[in-house]
């Protein structure tokens, strides 16, 4: 099951309040008290880690350069510039995904792609420097190399030891979450899996309080492998929660019709955070489960805010970061066209009518990487290995390159660097008929990059559809700024490994 663990066993000591997860405090005298997930989740504690070693080892790397090159280090410019590489390398450590959950879990996987992210970030201050003291030969930044050299010894050195300092506290049990589940249902299961899978923790331990009213009981958590299921009637909920020492109950039962609020307010008085289904799945899972979809819930649940303010910022992103784009990839996107020429002397380029915000439709603009009469038959969804893709273009694609033209649609304003994919109108209609919500994509532009196409891989089904509209929905849901500079990170990830997305 992933990251879910049966931590709980229902011994006798349990049922009298002595097993293996002691009560809260005060629980002796039947007023205990909850307490919601300790700590930070485990992306943002392996950061800090990074951080407290980066801030340590840089430091003494500093003086160690400092006595090795003869030269006083403590003038403005050489300390401001030691400062950028720790800070660089942390984004490069972001942009390559090494605080995402998969790199969490997989520790030697993690510290192969660690030089290589340490290396990216040291290379985003060394380049502009390098450049800086070609223009300016006056400025104090001598033994550029030397400098490169300890930057990246020291980052790998700190990077090797935050991980392996966070690998064993997370053996010794510090990053589990204690859940009581309302439920034990097919909804619970699906939590369960989900959790497992993607969660933001990287172990759960689960319980579950079941009550016949919720429906039945299903089979794959009827055994108990994913968690005990006590009785949830009268404070056997509260009983359950202070027994079980969890940090949060999330009410996901099948048939909410006679659930006993009371209970459930008894242990919000008692300091145990309650929370929704469709709230945990949004705030652990980071995207929105269509297959459970309340439109109640989307209704009055905080989110789709899109006001002038936030679209000018947007605004600005976009024309600033795709203007460095395309003076950046000049030089590839000519290569590019000159190999799609010599391969096979059709057209480097070809238009396509796509959706972007409000339903209008634009034409994009992208390096060509099929053969000329791929659709001599119709719109088709490109498969996996599909034998209408040139050599060519199988590179552009695996590279991400052949999206480089797109960058002329984000200036003229028919997309955003950020943003639902654009589908082809044929497509859209029909997804729109299967998949409730897929207009609500479109409240805002289409982009080149998004937070579906950093965590999911190319799809071309129903199912695939379904899914990435899951994470577009949580995207339109919850945008601002930050989050779209985020995603613009993370997609270096994705460019170098493309099976890199769940």
């Amino acid at each position: 099951m992933g990251g879910v663990k049966s931590g709980f066993v229902a011994t006798e000591d349990d049922r009298a309040g002595h097993g293996p997860f002691p009560s809260r405090r005060g629980d002796a005298g039947g007023s205990g008290t909850g307490g919601r997930f300790s700590g930070p989740s485990p992306g943002l504690a392996l950061f800090l880690l990074d951080c407290a070693f980066l801030a340590v080892i840089s430091r003494a790397g500093f003086a160690a350069l400092a006595a090795l090159a003869r030269q006083p280090m403590s003038t403005p410019i050489i300390a401001v510039t030691w400062l950028l590489y720790p800070a660089a390398m942390l984004a490069g450590l972001y942009a390559l995904g090494l605080y995402r959950r998969d790199m969490i879990l997989e520790t030697r996987k993690a510290l192969a792609r660690l030089p290589l992210a340490v290396g990216f970030g040291a290379l985003g201050v060394a380049a502009p420097i390098a450049v800086l003291t070609t223009l300016a030969p006056a400025l104090p930044l001598h033994n550029q190399a030397l400098l490169f050299s300890a930057a990246l010894g020291t980052g790998v050195t700190s990077g090797a030891f935050a991980r392996v300092v966070f690998y064993g506290l997370r053996e010794q049990g510090l990053f589990r979450r204690r859940v009581l589940i309302i439920g034990a249902g097919r909804r619970a299961w699906d939590l369960v899996w989900m959790l497992g899978k993607e969660g933001r923790g990287v172990h759960y331990e689960i319980a579950f309080a079941h009550d016949p009213v919720f429906g039945e009981i299903d089979p794959r958590l009827a055994d108990g492998t994913a968690g005990p299921i006590v009785p949830a009637s009268g404070q056997g909920v509260l009983a359950a929660a202070r027994r079980f020492g969890v940090e949060q109950i999330i009410v996901a039962p099948d048939e909410r019709r006679g659930m006993d609020l009371e209970s459930l307010l008894a242990c919000k008085i008692a300091g145990f955070p309650v929370k929704q289904y469709l709230d945990v799945v949004e705030k652990e899972i980071r995207r929105i489960d269509l297959k459970r979809m309340e439109l109640g819930w989307l209704l009055y649940s905080d989110g789709f805010q899109l006001g002038l303010v936030s679209r000018v910022f947007k605004r600005a992103l976009d024309l600033g970061v795709s203007l460095v784009l395309l003076l950046a990839f000049t030089p590839f996107l000519l290569a590019a066209a000159i190999a799609i020429k010599l391969d096979d002397n059709g057209p480097i380029f070809y238009g396509q009518e796509r959706v972007t915000r409000n339903g209008r439709i634009f034409r994009i603009v992208k390096l060509r990487t099929m053969r000329v009469d791929a659709e001599r038959q119709g719109a088709v969804w490109a498969a996996d290995k599909d034998n209408r893709i040139t050599r060519v273009g199988a590179f552009l694609r695996r590279t991400r390159i052949d999206e480089m033209p797109q960058i002329f649609n984000v200036l003229i304003g028919d997309m955003s660097l950020v943003g639902p994919r654009p589908e082809r109108p044929a497509f859209v209609g029909m997804l729109a008929a299967q998949l409730p919500l897929y207009h609500e994509r479109h409240i805002v532009k289409a982009g080149l990059t998004g937070w579906a196409q950093i965590n999911y891989p190319y799809g071309a089904s129903i199912d695939d559809a379904r899914s990435k509209l899951s994470y577009d929905l949580y995207y339109v849901k919850n945008f601002n700024i930050l989050f779209d500079l985020l995603i613009i990170a993370q997609t270096l990830r994705v460019v170098l490994w493309p099976g890199g997305v769940r």
